[in-house]
This record gives C-alpha cells, sequence and structure tokens, in this order.
C-alpha cells in the first residue's frame, strides 16, 4: 500500500505582523521521500506543525484524502492526525516516563490494544532502532542520539502513512547520521510511506530524497524530483547545495543586493553544482523502493524541459548507477523509448560532436533500438554492472565495503553485531527489519 499524497495549494502563515512565509504550493508525492531545506530561520519547522494541524495558517489549503485539514472540524483533524508520525526537533520525550512508556503513549491514546499487544508493538520498534534493553531508562538518563531514536520509534507505532523528521541529524556525528538516513531508506523501502524530512545536511539532501524544495525569501523557490533541485543553475540553490558564501544567501535572511552581486563578480567563474550522487540504497535483503521508479517515470516525462546541461548531468548519474546507459531503473513507458544517436553538423567526422535525444517510441509500429556505440540496445547485467568502474560520486565497489551495512547501535555509539540475513514473512506490511549480508550474495 503506497502512502497518502499531501497537496498543499497558496498557504501562508505570519506570526502577528511577521510573515513567516506565503503562498507556497507543493505536492507530496505518495510514497516517496522529499526534503525540505533552507536557512536557518526561514520556517521549515513551522511548516511541518501546519501540515499536522498544530497551527493554523492564515490562507491556503493542505489536502489529504481529499479532506482539507485547514478547515475540517476537529474530529476529522483527530482522524488525520492518526496517518502522521512525528519526529519532533528534540525527541518530544515525557521526562517523566521511561522510554517504553514514551513509545507505547500514542497506542494507549490512539488504540484499544491490550498490554500484551503493546509490548510486541514497542519491543519491536525499539529493536528496529537499536534500543533493546533500554526500555527502562529515563529521557534524562540517556544520550541526545538516543533521544532522538526514541522519539522515531514513537512515530513509527501507529505504523503511520506519513512521517514528519524534523531535522533528525541534527547533533548527531556524521557516522550516526549515516546510519539514521539508511534507516530511513529501510523503513521507506518496507512501508512505502510518504516522508518529509527537514534537514540542513547537504549530503543527506545530496543522497536521501526522492524530491527537494527549499524555502527562501518566505517563499518556496523551487520543489521537485532530486535530479532536477541536483542540476539546477538557480543561484540560491546552487549557493545552498555548495556550501559557499557568494550568492544571494548572506548572515541574515536576506543579503543586499549590490553585496551579493559584488561577490559573485569578485569570485568570478563559480564551479556549478557537484557531480550527482547516487542515492541511498536499501540494505541487503530489503525490498527495492518502488518510489525510485516512480520518480524516474516523472524525470524522463520532463526531461525534454530541461537544460542540456541538466540532462547529460541526470543521463551520466543515471548510467552510474545503473553501471550502463541509464535503462535499467526505466519505468514501463520510458522502456518503449528508442535512444538514437544524433551527430551534429551533418556526417559523422572526428569533429562531429554526438548527443544523445530521447524519441518516443509509435504505438503503431515495433519498436527497434538503433543500434550505436554511443547507445547500447540492451541494458547492462548485473555483472557488467559490477565490473563497471568507480568514477567520482559513485557508489563504491561493494568489494572494497563491509558486506553487513546496517543502522543498530549501542549505547556507547558502537555498531552492534549484523542480524542474520533472514526475511521475516506474514508480519504485515509495516512489520521492519533490518537484514545483513551482500545484495545478490547472502540475501
Amino acid at each position: 500500500m503506497t502512502g497518502v499524497e499531501v497537496k498543499v495549494e497558496g498557504l501562508s502563515k505570519s506570526f502577528g505582523r511577521a510573515n513567516i512565509w506565503s503562498d507556497v504550493t507543493l505536492t507530496l508525492p505518495p510514497g516517496e521521500v522529499s526534503v525540505l531545506l533552507g536557512p536557518s530561520g526561514t520556517g521549515k519547522s513551522v511548516f511541518l506543525k501546519t501540515l499536522i494541524g498544530l497551527l493554523k495558517p492564515e490562507k491556503g489549503s493542505i489536502m489529504i484524502n481529499d479532506t482539507d485539514l485547514v478547515t475540517c472540524g476537529e474530529s476529522r483533524l483527530y482522524e488525520l492526525r492518526k496517518l502522521f508520525g512525528v519526529l519532533f526537533q528534540d525527541g518530544a520525550l515525557f521526562g517523566s516516563m521511561n522510554l517504553f512508556d514514551n513509545i507505547a503513549f500514542p497506542l494507549r491514546e490512539h488504540t484499544k490494544k491490550s498490554e500484551s499487544a503493546i509490548r510486541d508493538i514497542v519491543a519491536e520498534k525499539m529493536d528496529l532502532v537499536g534500543l533493546a534493553g533500554d526500555e527502562g531508562k529515563l529521557p534524562g538518563e540517556i544520550s541526545g542520539g538516543m533521544r532522538k531514536r526514541a522519539g522515531l520509534a514513537r512515530a513509527l507505532v501507529l505504523d503511520p502513512e506519513i512521517i514528519l523528521f524534523d531535522e533528525p541529524d541534527s547533533g548527531l556525528d556524521p557516522v550516526r547520521t549515516a546510519y539514521l538516513n539508511q534507516l530511513i531508506v529501510d523503513l521507506n523501502a518496507q512501508t512505502d510511506s510518504t516522508f518529509l524530512i527537514v534537514t540542513h545536511d547537504i549530503n543527506t539532501a545530496q543522497t536521501l530524497p526522492d524530491n527537494i524544495g527549499m524555502l527562501y525569501r518566505k517563499h518556496l523557490a523551487m520543489f521537485g524530483p532530486r535530479e532536477v533541485l541536483l542540476t539546477s543553475e538557480e543561484p540560491v540553490v546552487a549557493q545552498f547545495l555548495n556550501g559557499r558564501r557568494q550568492g544571494p544567501i548572506g548572515m541574515s535572511e536576506e543579503k543586499d543586493t549590490a553585496q551579493a552581486e559584488k561577490e559573485m563578480a569578485e569570485a568570478g567563474e563559480l564551479a556549478g553544482l557537484p557531480e550527482m550522487k547516487d542515492q541511498i540504497e536499501p540494505s541487503p535483503g530489503v525490498p527495492d523502493r518502488a518510489a525510485v521508479h516512480r520518480r524516474r517515470e516523472r524525470v524522463e516525462a520532463m526531461m525534454h524541459e530541461l537544460p542540456q546541461p541538466a540532462q547529460d548531468a541526470i543521463r551520466r548519474s543515471y548510467a552510474n548507477s545503473d553501471g550502463g546507459d541509464g535503462s535499467a531503473w526505466a519505468g514501463p513507458e520510458s522502456r518503449e523509448r528508442e535512444q538514437v544517436t544524433v551527430v551534429a553538423g551533418g556526417a559523422p567526422g572526428p569533429e562531429a560532436s554526438e548527443q544523445t535525444q530521447v524519441v518516443p517510441s509509435q504505438s503503431d509500429a515495433p519498436t527497434e533500438a538503433v543500434p550505436t556505440e554511443a547507445s547500447p540496445t540492451e541494458a547492462p547485467t548485473e555483472a557488467a554492472a559490477t565490473e563497471a568502474p568507480t568514477e567520482a560520486g559513485a557508489r563504491p565497489d561493494p568489494d572494497e565495503r563491509p558486506t553487513d551495512v546496517h543502522p543498530r547501535v549501542t549505547d556507547d555509539g558502537e555498531p552492534t553485531a549484523p542480524p542474520a540475513a533472514e526475511a521475516e514473512q506474514g508480519r504485515g506490511r509495516h512489520s521492519f527489519r533490518i537484514f545483513g549480508g551482500r545484495r545478490g550474495q547472502d540475501s
């Protein structure tokens, strides 16, 4: 079952005379992971709280299951909130309750499950986030990272179809952030729920989501598939994703235009966006993410609208991640297209430049791929993909990294032993398990 679509139209929010953002319009595709970026103080956390009805906007709509969350009654809002799981920025745990009671709270509040069933669910979620055995500890007795994981376990106990993460990586070191990102990917692969993550971490923004949005100057600057944002030449997007000083973003929310132009002129030609990094894949033994296929189909459909440099960068990224020409992950509609090589300037020659164009095949004629050296007619095999040389930004060779990758850690931050590579069947759509082993071999 795919997660719920969230459609936001013309949303505006102010506190008194202070406008936070205006006319925010976006759609969170069902079952996909989206990330919301933006300089500090642009209202990203306010946006999350508005999505779940904790804050009321002055105007606009939030459509979930054909219901406007902004105008619906309290009883309907109460029911809609059961679709959400929320990981707040600081965990938001009850200080007087131990971890077990904190995580069990939504089950006791919103369900009529027996205490025995609640114990089983809580134990499963705590084991998932690496907190097994810590049920009796109070929030003040554990580290900040452990509090975040406890908050995530609580967000998962109702098997939500929409999960919101408010800066889940803040205060975590790079290693714990990597474990957390892998856990998020694995959760999405198994639940196909809709995720929205607020973060400042550039590596997370480049490798985790299916979609990226950016708030800037009280408006939504951009929102769309990761490929579009990561190849965008929009100055504010390029500056933020490169983490550089030169650009429209200043120490305050809005830099003086003259100052920004002067800095850009002094800097001269700046490097564009970095090469697109590969998206994080599910751990070995975890199903492939259906969201990736859906997103790539959308990107293929809009590819002709993008600048040629962006198209080239996206094709290179697909080729690197697929180990070939990028067709291995293409959706059913995309696979029916043929690739032909067009030689600029007439007949081929030593000075002729080649570029690949995607031409839709005709439904009333058989589709044949034109065999050329630049566009092979067959997708590479898995073995061929494994033997492809690793380039900058591509995934490391599997033989050069640990075979067991899983996001569980102990209290003192050390990784636990990887669980056995076995798939648990029959536990329902929202039964989570992190597996060990290498994809295609041990799994």
